[in-house]
């Protein structure tokens, strides 16, 4: 499932905030070990568990957007809206920081 929280803060500020929030994110959820790869300057892999099982996907910075991606097992469907949530609210409460 794609998901795509726009914004107006060009590449730059916007991998910054990302950052801020991927961070925020591991520390507030610690329970479902987050972790986050960047595999490009603006591309990230993540993954959690929940109920043992592990969930992944990927983030892409872009100039007026920043994409969500989640793959989830099919067990775990049901939450997978949620998950996107929780991630796009932190990145959206950063976004709000950074333009304040």
């Amino acid at each position: 499932m794609k998901h795509t929280v726009p914004h107006d803060l060009g590449q730059e500020r916007a991998k910054k905030v990302t950052e801020s929030a991927l961070s925020t994110y591991a520390e507030k959820f610690a329970k479902y070990s987050p972790k986050t790869t960047w595999t490009t300057p603006n591309s990230a892999k993540i993954s959690f568990s929940v109920k043992g099982m592990s969930l992944s996907g990927s983030v892409e910075v872009k100039e007026k957007a920043i994409d969500l991606e989640l793959d989830v097992p099919f067990l775990l469907r049901p939450f997978q809206g949620q998950a996107l949530s929780v991630i796009e609210g932190e990145i959206k409460s950063w976004l709000a920081k950074e333009k304040g």
